[in-house]
């Protein structure tokens, strides 16, 4: 079982880029059950995606991921990120994009919302867990090893890290050419799935973007693909 949550803010393409996530599981015959928390999407609320797959022939009963199991967390938006990072797994990937969306509330704020304090945050935040993780498990058992602990994997005396990715979706953007900016959604999941967690080969995604995308965003969606590749993969 694999379990991915996507977030995003209204007008991203979260949605999409769970379509397009569960089109390329089915292609493989897995079974795949997706759920969508949308709220104020329209007006730039936040958009939250759960896809799970049955990536072992397993079935799917449920399509919510409980908080603490996520193998993968797909940010659009460091903000986002930082909402969904409680469903994120112990030994889990963050992919995120580093710009920031200012919502309507930043304006009143007496602080500004500075996304390169949220990248940092988020770093920090997935250190400290790993160190509170390896002291709990040090006081249930000192000199014990637990099937959560690998002495050869990096991380705190031995607990394993989340990979964490800040993704330059500027530079990325910048590079792709004008327009790439709405193919977002389709660079961060080729940067997830070019990490090598998820069994999902890039030519299995940009089947699914094919199937997903109306035809005449497609050749933008399959080139910001490339280009996240080339710089991630």
């Amino acid at each position: 079982m694999i379990d991915i949550l996507l977030a995003g803010v209204g007008g991203q393409g979260t949605v999409l880029a769970a379509k397009v996530l569960a089109q390329a599981a089915q292609s493989k015959g897995w079974q795949v059950r997706t759920a969508e928390t949308i709220g104020m999407a329209q007006r730039g609320g936040n958009v939250t995606s759960h896809v799970r797959m049955g990536s072992n022939g397993e079935a799917v009963y449920s399509p919510l991921i409980t908080p603490g199991t996520a193998d993968m967390v797909i940010a659009l938006e460091p903000g986002e990120a930082a909402r969904a990072l409680p469903y994120l797994a112990p030994a889990g990937v963050l992919v995120t994009a580093t710009t920031a969306i200012q919502p309507v509330t930043a304006a009143l704020a007496s602080q500004p919302y500075r996304a390169g304090d949220v990248v940092a945050a988020l770093a920090n935040s997935l250190q400290a867990e790993a160190s509170r993780e390896q002291a709990a498990e040090t006081i249930v058992a000192p000199n014990a090893v637990t099937a959560d602990q690998d002495a050869s994997a990096d991380g705190v005396e031995g607990y394993p890290v989340p990979l964490f990715i800040p993704v330059d979706d500027e530079a990325l953007v910048r590079e792709a050419g004008a327009g790439s900016r709405k193919s977002l959604n389709m660079m961060l999941l080729a940067v997830a799935v070019a990490q090598g967690r998820v069994p999902l080969t890039v030519d299995e995604l940009k089947d699914a973007v094919r199937a997903c995308v109306k035809p005449q965003f497609v050749a933008m969606n399959l080139a910001a693909i490339d280009r996240a590749i080339q710089a991630y993969g």
